[in-house]
């Protein structure tokens, strides 16, 4: 477990008298009123979630204001270990998360296909594009774009590629000078960077031409976001391959040394994928709070924080729709998770790092 954040009544006010009474949301039926009163009688809610805690301060408090007297507690957890966590603890009666919400789409998918979640017709669902709702269990939160960062003390803006065509012709063209100095996610150890690579040959079979030029550069990989983050500002590397944009982009806010680069061929947009656990202990709890999170005031709020929002009647910054490639939440991401498919993937992608190092 990496970190855990508890957000309790205590900090917040239980329901008590003279405390504000939570109002229906407006255009929501009047059987919600039920459901609000069900999971303030829950009173806790536990959601296992791997967006940084810092990204979701802003949005738990607004939620407990909305809604006094429910208490937040949110486990960071990487997305393997959600995956673990629940799987073990459900198949062993354990209590578990009510709420499960993760940027590893096809895990996710996995888990709500293996019987792991409960149907939810969220009354948000009409604003949602089709494409990020499956079996009214697995909802798309986010639409957030997957990108290129580079040290801009040594690649001035002007000079860095803008597609994965200049990208691939700069590394061959100048392989000495970023040997060592190019960092990816290592699919082998990191689920979402073997979707993001998987996804890049799905959109085009060029990508393996530039998978090669990345291996010939001997990169370092990495299982997560920040080491390449830190690495790239420190100028250790100079480029980062396949971040996830709201952490790039939100640590450039706070480091002038990042830049960040979506392609304008394409740039794959992922979706953190939300579900109610199948034995959630407080399923109302969890159903407000998956509402809040795909309302426009939820959206709002994950928006100030780079977690571009799913919606499109939300004001925030968007992709062009010709540059935009999102992953649609459904059954197609099981293929990934095929254990011949996945095994194949890797051998290839060690064939090309071997053979780009002799």
């Amino acid at each position: 477990m990496r970190k855990i954040l508890f957000l309790m009544m205590s900090a917040v006010g239980a329901a008590q008298p003279g405390h504000a009474v939570a109002q229906r949301p407006v255009g929501y039926p009047r059987s919600y009123d039920a459901l609000i009163a069900d999971a303030r009688t829950e009173r806790v809610l536990t959601v296992y979630g791997n967006a940084d805690r810092s990204e979701l301060v802003a949005v738990v408090a607004a939620f407990r204001r909305t809604y006094p007297g429910i208490a937040v507690r949110y486990a960071d957890l990487g997305s393997a270990e959600i995956y673990r966590r629940l799987v073990a603890e459900t198949r062993a009666r354990r209590p578990s998360a009510d709420l499960v919400w993760s940027s590893a789409m096809d895990l996710q998918v996995k888990l709500i296909n293996d019987g792991f979640a409960q149907g939810y017709a969220s009354p948000e669902k009409p604003a949602l594009p089709a494409r990020s709702v499956w079996k009214n269990m697995g909802y798309g939160v986010t639409a957030e774009p997957i990108g290129i960062v580079y040290n801009r003390r040594l690649i001035p803006d002007a000079a860095m590629p803008r597609s994965h065509a200049a990208l691939e012709a700069v590394l061959r063209q100048r392989r000495a000078v970023f040997t060592g100095r190019v960092t990816t996610f290592d699919p082998a150890r990191s689920n979402v960077g073997y979707l993001y690579m998987a996804e890049d040959l799905a959109i085009t079979r060029d990508s393996r031409a530039l998978f090669q030029a990345i291996a010939a550069t001997r990169p370092v990989l990495s299982a997560t976001t920040e080491p390449m983050l830190a690495a790239v500002a420190a100028g250790r590397q100079a480029i980062a391959y396949n971040v996830i944009g709201s952490y790039a982009l939100e640590q450039a806010k706070r480091d002038r040394r990042l830049g960040v680069v979506f392609p304008t061929d394409y740039t794959i947009v992922t979706s953190r994928i939300a579900f109610i656990a199948r034995n959630a202990r407080a399923p109302a709890a969890a159903k407000l709070f998956l509402d809040f999170l795909l309302s426009r005031r939820g959206q709002t709020l994950l928006a100030e924080r780079s977690l571009w929002p799913v919606r499109t009647d939300v004001r925030a910054r968007r992709l062009p729709s010709v540059q935009a490639r999102p992953i649609r939440v459904g059954p197609q991401l099981l293929v990934n998770l095929d254990h011949i498919t996945r095994q194949r993937f890797l051998r290839d992608w060690q064939a090309t790092l071997s053979g780009a190092s002799r």
